[in-house]
């Protein structure tokens, strides 16, 4: 489980495509060595990273980086298989038991991709607007939470297929969404709480 803080922005260094015999190896270089980076010798092989929303399990653990295995799976319903080196990655480490809780409970488990579709200053944040499939739309409601890239935030208007958010500059400087443009794909991972009650809906 994760919360959609992101704790660094790390880069792909290297990707080796699949073959009928094994799946594709990302290797992921890390930010700089402090706090949550200071000592990857702690982190251990299988343990479970958000790479930008998707939850991967580590299988390799270098100096500086870090390996994962992507399934084919993976690469067709998620980004990943659009990341080319140096693509940027938000990075979160997977909740300890007894770690604050500061965005909402997030699986890594992407349940499709959006697109933005503006972004607008407004005041002293900025205002983003994306759209999602419409099978994904339905579970996205006014302040409610969406992880999108990994990033835990709070829904402020759907209409139809698309919804918006405020991203403060803090969240723009130490995340990916300084780097999007108008047209780029993103993750997206609806509040599976969201998900659980349409479920209910539906049997009720």
């Amino acid at each position: 489980m994760f919360t959609g803080i992101i704790t660094g922005v790390g880069r792909l260094r290297h990707k080796t495509p699949p073959t009928p015999e094994r799946d594709a190896r990302f290797v992921i270089e890390v930010p700089e060595r402090r706090g949550h980076w200071a000592d990857l010798g702690s982190m251990a092989l299988g343990a479970s990273m958000a790479c930008s929303g998707c939850c991967l399990t580590v299988v390799e653990v270098g100096v500086d980086w870090f390996a994962v295995d992507v399934s084919g799976e993976t690469l067709s319903k998620t980004t990943l298989g659009t990341w080319n080196d140096g693509t940027a990655i938000n990075l979160e480490r997977a909740l300890r038991l007894g770690d604050e809780l500061g965005g909402h409970v997030v699986s890594g488990h992407v349940d499709g991709v959006g697109t933005v579709v503006s972004m607008q200053p407004e005041r002293g944040s900025t205002r983003w607007r994306f759209a999602v499939p419409r099978e994904l739309a339905r579970f996205i409601a006014p302040k409610g939470s969406v992880a999108i890239n990994g990033v835990s935030l709070t829904v402020n208007e759907v209409e139809d297929c698309e919804f918006g958010v405020n991203i403060i500059p803090h969240t723009e400087q130490l995340t990916t969404f300084g780097r999007l443009t108008v047209g780029d794909a993103v993750n997206i991972e609806i509040d599976m709480l969201a998900r659980y009650v349409a479920r209910l809906a539906e049997c009720a």
